[in-house]
């Protein structure tokens, strides 16, 4: 994600002393109630969306992982490689492909 994106949100939670009640509990809740509601999205149809609010929903889910990742100090880049490499090696594409 870009700084400037990053900075944003960051300023948005400070300016609202949000940080003091963003545990990494109730960010937790949080992303999962947003992913819940982007799910809702396609609760009826798989095909038929309204793609503005799949964008609303999606964001809202990222914005609290970027919270998260910073309450918890992490570097996103980090452990999505460190993630993708566990994938890598489980999903070989030699064990999948083709199945």
């Amino acid at each position: 994600m870009d700084k400037g994106t990053i900075d944003r949100i960051r300023k948005f939670i400070t300016d609202r002393g949000w940080s003091e009640s963003h545990s990494p509990a109730n960010l937790a809740k949080s992303i999962s109630i947003e992913a819940n509601e982007l799910l809702e999205c396609f609760q009826w149809s798989e095909t038929e969306y309204d793609l503005e609010h799949v964008k609303e929903e999606l964001a809202d889910v990222i914005i609290y992982c970027q919270d998260m990742l910073d309450k918890l100090e992490l570097d996103v880049d980090e452990i999505v490689n460190d993630k993708m490499t566990k994938n890598e090696e489980k999903y070989a594409v030699e064990k999948v492909k083709g199945m």
